[in-house]
């Protein structure tokens, strides 16, 4: 049985809560809102097993689920003979549904000689810039302590390229009887920032049993430099202290909410799969937690965007709120059956006020009064003459208008046959009214009627720089 398979021994039975900790001191003074209770709707899932690695897979857990490109990857643990060392491996598949993946495929092994030599689990996995990352779980062996947490990187998810050594460690702040070390990862990016979220049995601030989730961020994806962790100060310079948890539970999973402006924290309860929510400070519960009904045998991985966010939904953005979950639902040699469910927050008022607007809104387009659309990017409104065009820029062109996006500020025009360049390397950009430049694809270049004009690089940079 895998060493990495952490969760499914000690957490069954477990009543996973989320201790409030210390406020920052200059918040001390004032009231804290309550929780708000969020409406629940169109609970789903459960029909059929989505991820396995096929009969010769003694196990299957631990999924990270991306929506891209128009459909699903997922990358999960499992285990298949004949692939590298015996131990724990990472698959992966891709899917057009949350519950339709295709066959599996070996991506990821034990490295002889490494950290992670006999072990690789607990993926997570994100694509920023265009830049696959995966955090995961790595070990050489058997013995205690022996986890610790890796970073590889990858140009088209399949094949990839690893740190030489982990980036998490364990604190050794205490010792205790469940000597799994470190491991469990879960990463999203933020304004710049990646979190990373993950287990430290030994860590200060976790539980009796070793439970609990701590928190380090940085503006470097591979933490070697700038990196602070959470206390209940906020972040501060690390000290490998893990005095805090955001969660009482093993093998959890997040995602930053732009609709809720909040975390959600996806971890396993004997109801299943409950959701608690953090403020971006940490400083408070904006919502009541939810709870994802259904059977589990391991933690969950939620659907997440290319930077770990919840997918905002396309058909109501301000309103609803899809919260689906992939997991483990049996146990044979170990957990496996990976199963899909989710649940809708309703009636959420994501764009009550013109900054929730925009950061729930950030890449689609509205319709405009004077016969334009309007594209909400960086908290602004880039205008656009032909609708065809903001539908080729857009995530989505909503049918309808929320009236808090008439606060937010016009940026730019992009009128009909406006004037496109191409640089040297071959990118595509609209000008602006004000001669700004928009770089965009040649679908909308074509769509917008504008004739294209090659450039030098010393005109491109003018134009993309604001120095008209």
């Amino acid at each position: 049985m895998a060493r990495l398979r952490l969760a499914a021994l000690v957490v069954v039975g477990l009543l996973a809560g989320c201790a409030v900790p210390g406020t920052p001191e200059g918040e001390r003074s004032r009231p804290v809102p309550s929780p708000v209770e969020l409406r629940l709707a169109g609970e789903r899932g459960g029909s059929g097993v989505v991820l396995a690695g096929g009969p010769a897979a003694p196990y299957n857990y631990a999924p990270s689920v991306l929506s891209v490109d128009g459909g699903f990857r997922a990358w999960w643990c499992s285990q298949l003979p004949g692939v590298g060392p015996a131990g724990d491996d990472i698959l992966s598949a891709t899917g057009s549904a949350p519950d339709a993946f295709g066959s599996a495929v070996p991506v990821f092994s034990g490295r002889p000689g490494a950290f992670d030599a006999m072990h690789t689990c607990d993926p997570s996995v994100l694509r920023v810039d265009g830049r696959y990352r995966m955090y995961y779980t790595g070990a050489a062996g058997e013995h205690d302590h022996g986890n610790a947490i890796g970073v590889a990187t990858s140009d088209d998810g399949l094949a990839w390229t690893r740190a030489a050594e982990p980036v998490v460690t364990v604190s050794g702040g205490r010792h205790r009887a469940n000597t799994y070390g470190a491991g469990q990862p879960s990463a999203l990016h933020l304004d710049g920032w990646y979190y990373l979220m993950f287990t430290d049995t030994t860590a200060r601030g976790a539980g009796w049993n070793g439970a609990g989730q701590f928190v380090i961020r940085s503006r470097d994806a591979e933490f070697r430099s700038g990196v602070q962790e959470l206390t209940s100060r906020g972040f501060v310079p690390e000290r490998r202290q893990r005095s805090r948890s955001v969660v009482d539970a093993f093998s959890a999973d997040w995602a930053w909410s732009p609709a809720l402006n909040a975390f959600a924290i996806a971890h396993q309860t004997a109801q299943g799969t409950r959701i608690t929510f953090w403020d971006r400070g940490f400083t408070r519960h904006p919502y009541e937690p939810v709870t994802i009904p259904g059977p589990w045998r391991e933690g969950p991985g939620l659907v997440r965007d290319p930077s770990g966010h919840v997918p905002v939904d396309e058909t109501d953005p301000c309103g609803a709120v899809a919260l689906d979950v992939l997991r483990a639902t049996t146990l044979a040699a170990a957990p496996t059956d990976i199963r899909h469910y989710g649940v809708d927050a309703v009636d959420v008022g994501a764009c009550a006020g013109p900054q929730r607007a925009a950061r729930t809104l950030q890449g689609f387009a509205v319709p405009n009064p004077v016969r334009t659309v309007d594209i909400i990017t960086g908290g602004a409104r880039l205008r656009v003459e032909r609708r065809s065009v903001a539908a080729a820029m857009a995530v989505s062109v909503l049918d309808s208008r929320p009236s808090s996006v008439d606060e937010l500020p016009v940026a730019a025009e992009i009128p009909s046959g406006a004037v496109a360049l191409r640089s040297p390397s071959g990118e595509l950009g609209l000008l602006d009214s004000d001669g700004g430049l928009w770089k965009v694809p040649e679908a909308v270049v074509a769509a917008n009627g504008s004739r294209i004009t090659d450039v030098g690089a010393q005109r491109w940079r003018r134009h993309l720089d604001g120095d008209r």
